[in-house]
């Protein structure tokens, strides 16, 4: 009996470690539809298309969409999560920020559309139907999470599951979704819970039932799945021929440092990435983590480095994010060689609210994690980039937290920054790409912006001398707001 092979879409745009998939891919499945020069209907049992930006990024061709359209009518199992199902779906329509939709096709395999609507959450999600995936496990609940921005789905394809989200688009919206549905057969399905086949073993199960697997199948699978995981992480990005080899781990819990900013919109996320990607071509594990709900901020770095997104990957403040502080630091250990932490907003924003911690800072100041500030010059110029940058500094510093550098972000003229700066800080200069602005919503090509963040870091920044201020976390409690208070006042 031949192995049983399932198939991994891995083209520009996907994130195909963002989740290990129940374990259960075997082969890469690229661009061009082919699985070691055969084609993947020929010789695949199943295949699964992860999230990403693969809408937006356009990188689904028409060779890759014959083997997937081929692979569902010959009633084989075809599995999109995320962007992967909103490709199997009719339509999205990625114009969150346009007057009127702008729309990407799908390959029509799904009878629905997506439409804009933001998730971050972590959620539970109620089984509603019958499909490869679901059956017989009507009623259950699984869990996972969301990380999308096209979430609303319309249509009459045969639902197979609903989520119960807290927010939405930024604001309280608690509610019961659609997030899951099949073809008319039920061998092709999609949905938006990332996580769930990793997170709940009967979806698993399902699926290699569906395949008549035994258990000498299962352990096949899980031998090729691991080779599969060795080549995916062997490689920065997706097709960049970008060779990384790991160093070694740090048993303890790994030196952090927090990127942080004096607001949004000054660069966070993509010094954030171009630091994660050469770290990581230096061999290092590289875990990113983000302060609060907005995972989606992080999803480039991930790309970029082959990293999954964990339940640690969103330090809660107040009532938003994943994960407390404390057991996030618990969470890492052993796991990487350093951590880069992403800040929210400006890393003062919410710091003088009620609740505690609501603030970048008090997540910093709670485990004496150092920062590396940086100002975008693109609002108010380099100058007041500079007061700015001087004025946040400050105030951390009177709080008691490490400023370890600044950054001024889209320097437009060096002549001006050194004589505004006056040596204290270090510049990037305005990156000419089509970048995306203030928030994660607008568009962009995953890996085009994330090789180039990659490059910029390390044409601009001493890498070596920036990681050397990472310093080993330790949580150690939160400042009342009685003495965050004292910071404020005359």
């Amino acid at each position: 009996m031949s192995p049983m092979r399932i198939g991994l879409v891995c083209i520009r745009g996907s994130v195909p470690a963002f989740e290990n998939f129940g374990f259960l891919p075997t082969d890469i499945v690229g661009s061009n539809g082919l699985v070691n020069g055969s084609r993947a209907h020929r010789v695949l049992d199943g295949i699964i298309i992860p999230g990403g930006s693969i809408v937006e990024s356009g990188s689904l061709s028409p060779e890759l969409a014959f083997e997937i359209r081929r692979m569902a009518s010959d009633g084989k199992f075809v599995l999109g999560i995320c962007s992967g199902f909103q490709a199997l779906a009719e339509r999205t329509d990625i114009g969150r920020k346009s007057p009127c939709p702008v729309y990407r096709e799908g390959l029509g395999l799904l009878n629905v559309t997506f439409h804009p609507m933001i998730s971050n959450d972590r959620v539970e999600a109620t089984i509603t139907g019958e499909s490869f995936l679901t059956s017989g496990m009507s009623g259950e609940r699984i869990t996972g999470f969301h990380c999308h921005t096209y979430g609303e789905i319309r249509g009459d394809a045969p639902e197979i599951m609903k989520s119960r989200i807290v927010r939405a688009d930024y604001h309280e919206r608690p509610g019961e979704i659609l997030s899951g549905v099949c073809s008319d057969d039920g061998n092709v399905a999609g949905t938006m819970v990332h996580g769930c086949l990793d997170e709940n073993q009967t979806l698993v199960s399902n699926i290699l039932k569906f395949l008549d697997a035994d258990e000498t199948a299962r352990e096949r699978i899980l031998e090729a799945n691991r080779k599969l995981r060795e080549a995916l992480r062997s490689e920065l990005g997706i097709s960049t021929g970008i060779r990384v080899m790991d160093r070694g781990g740090t048993r303890g819990t790994p030196p952090a440092i927090m990127i942080a900013s004096t607001g949004s919109d000054s660069g966070k996320t993509f010094i954030l990435t171009g630091l994660a990607g050469a770290l990581r071509r230096r061999g290092l594990r590289v875990g990113v983590i983000k302060v609060g709900p907005d995972v989606r901020d992080i999803v480039p770095a991930l790309y970029l480095i082959k990293e999954p997104m964990e339940e640690h990957s969103s330090i809660r403040i107040g009532r938003l994010g994943w994960m407390e502080l404390r057991d996030v630091l618990e969470s890492v250990r052993g796991r990487y060689d350093i951590i880069l932490i992403e800040g929210v907003m400006s890393i003062l924003t919410g710091l003088l609210n009620d609740i505690t911690p609501y603030s970048g800072a008090e997540i910093a100041l709670a485990a004496g994690i150092p920062l590396i500030m940086v100002a975008g010059c693109s609002k108010g110029g380099i100058e007041s980039a500079v007061v700015d940058l001087d004025a946040h500094i400050s105030v951390l510093e009177g709080l008691g937290l490490e400023v370890s550098c600044g950054i001024l972000n889209r320097v437009y003229d060096m002549d001006i920054f050194e004589r505004a700066s006056g040596g204290r800080y270090l510049a990037i200069p305005r990156v000419e790409m089509s970048e995306r602005g203030g928030t994660p919503e607008v568009e962009i090509k995953l890996e085009d912006f994330c090789l180039k963040a990659m490059e910029t870091v390390e044409e601009h920044l001493d890498v070596d001398t920036l990681i050397s201020f990472a310093k080993k976390p330790e949580f150690r409690g939160y400042m009342g707001p009685e003495e965050i208070k004292k910071v404020f006042s005359p």
